[in-house]
């Protein structure tokens, strides 16, 4: 393999140059406010976890973990989310702290990728956690606090889709009884939002026409209140029926919270179904392909790291938010550039420290001769920059 030229980065990987990083901060500082008035505060892990640890509780396949070994031969890996590193917290450092805890945080996330897949191995995300309450308003808060979350980082047009993976695995267990791969398989083509291979898949297999219309049906079990509703008389089977039930609760209360304008149910919605164990939900911004946020309970986590209890959360992509923010217009900030010589330094130099402490941006640059007609009416172009006050020390003292 030929070695790498000096200026590549391996695949996935990008730099941010300053105009983005401006927006980055952005996103995260006002989304994390957003956050902390509703309660939650920040917390920050290591990027380096144990692999026997966190690694395997983690919601990430293996084989897309970033692994390397210590000094000592012992199994690290670059954290590939958050709710694992959080969880081992709460379960370890937090373990003396009274539930419900709302913890929140912004970070980089790495996850390996195919060379050809055109996807980010190191991207950010900023999110919440919710441990220690299992109740439909525990659901519905992290649901109404991802849509506050999306307005704040400036996304304008979304949808939120949640469902439940208790509907899902209660309608399969009557349907496809004690065929357990078959029902895997279906899930899988559903998880992909493979449709098209979901119906092929089902028309493959042996069935009844009536179980057959069943499972078809259950890609129209898409909208509003009323496919709740609907969804109670679809199956018979208690995990379904307890499902939907807790389903019905979460938009009751996100009726009251004023944001079901912004919500779908949709049935066919499962996560990760070896990972998420009741609602889940993913949020889709206009003229995106990919999902802007994704969460869900995950109530089976903790008992790893030996403080069972029932959890809830979510995670912004922030890295796709900005490919939605990238053709918007920068914030103007107001710019001063003081120019001086050697006979103004002081003056000059005393000036840019009082400005710059009440918040201002400065520049500074020492100059023996300021260009013909400079910062004469119009733009006040220097340098490649355009400046909104210009002040300039040269010996004399201070010229506007």
């Amino acid at each position: 393999m030929s070695k790498p030229k000096v200026f590549e980065k391996p695949i996935g990987l990008k730099d941010y140059l300053p105009s983005v990083v401006k927006k980055l901060r952005a996103v995260e500082h006002k989304v994390l406010n957003c956050m902390e008035v509703w309660g939650y505060e920040q917390i920050i892990t290591p990027t380096m976890e144990f692999y026997d640890t966190v690694g395997v509780a983690s919601s990430t396949s293996d084989e897309k973990l970033f692994k390397l070994l210590n000094n000592r031969g012992t199994t690290l890996v670059l954290r590939s989310d958050m709710t694992a590193p959080i969880a081992r917290v709460v379960s370890s450092l937090l373990k003396d702290q009274q539930f419900p805890l709302r913890l929140s945080y912004h970070a980089n996330v790495f996850r390996t990728i195919e060379e050809e897949a055109g996807r980010e191995a190191e991207f950010f995300q900023t999110g919440v956690e919710l441990v220690g309450d299992s109740s439909p308003e525990a659901d519905a808060e992290v649901v109404a606090l991802a849509i506050a979350s999306l307005k704040a980082a400036g996304v304008k047009k979304f949808k939120i889709a949640i469902g439940h993976v208790g509907f899902l695995n209660g309608l399969l267990e009557d349907a496809l009884k004690n065929r357990l791969e078959d029902q895997a398989l279906l899930k899988e083509k559903l998880l992909s939002r493979d449709y098209v291979g979901y119906r092929d898949q089902l028309n493959g297999l042996q069935l009844t026409d009536s179980v057959r219309k069943e499972l078809s049906d259950l890609l129209r079990l898409r909208g509003g209140e009323e496919i709740c509703e609907h969804a109670l008389t679809v199956s018979s089977n208690e995990t379904a029926r307890e499902a939907i039930q807790h389903l019905c609760a979460i938009w009751a209360v996100l009726k009251a919270y004023g944001v079901c304008e912004h919500v779908l149910i949709d049935l066919t919605m499962i996560g990760d179904f070896s990972y998420y164990t009741g609602m889940t939900f993913e949020g889709y911004a206009a003229d995106l392909g990919f999902p802007v946020v994704s969460g869900g309970r995950y109530d089976n986590l903790l008992s790893q790291f030996g403080r069972p209890a029932p959890a809830t959360g979510f995670a912004l992509k922030t890295t796709r938010i900005l490919e939605l923010l990238g053709n918007e217009q920068e914030e103007q900030t107001d710019k001063t550039l003081i120019i001086y010589d050697e006979q103004g330094r002081l003056e000059a130099l005393q000036q840019a420290q009082a400005l710059r402490s009440e918040g201002m941006y400065v520049i500074t640059s020492k100059v023996s001769e300021l260009p013909a007609g400079f910062a004469l009416g119009g733009d006040k172009l220097y340098q490649g920059v355009t400046y909104t006050t210009v002040k300039t020390y040269m010996g004399e003292g201070e010229k506007a």
